[in-house]
């Protein structure tokens, strides 16, 4: 089976910085897209940015000139550099990683624990 690991998480405040990074283990043949979701209560799961296996990367508009998605393919991990940081961007954070399990050209997403995301004003 895979594992994912998110770490980084905290509490800042408004116009802070935070680094978050999630490590994928376990039965990993390959990876495609690696991606954040936050989640803040009372609200839906929404997508913040994603990066392709080649690298592009995609931003939400929320996220878009404040964030910067990257990836290590070596390593299985991703990062999300969040800056300017808002009360508005409290929520959990939630990483999601397709994994290629074996030689089959398919993929399976996998979510981590979620990683706990505070900015106060």
């Amino acid at each position: 089976q895979v594992q994912l690991v998110e770490s980084g998480g905290g509490t800042v405040q408004a116009g802070g910085s935070l680094r978050l990074s999630c490590s994928a283990s376990g039965s990993i043949f390959g990876i495609g897209t690696m991606s954040w979701y936050r989640q803040a209560p009372g609200k839906q799961r929404e997508l913040v940015a994603d990066i392709k296996s080649g690298g592009i990367p995609g931003y939400s508009d929320s996220a878009k000139g404040r964030s910067t998605i990257s990836r290590d393919d070596a390593k299985s991990t991703v990062h999300l550099q969040m800056n300017s940081l808002k009360p508005d961007d409290t929520a959990v954070y939630y990483c999601k990683v397709g994994v290629q399990l074996d030689a089959r050209p398919m993929l399976r997403d996998y979510w981590g624990q979620g990683t706990q995301v505070t900015v106060s004003s």
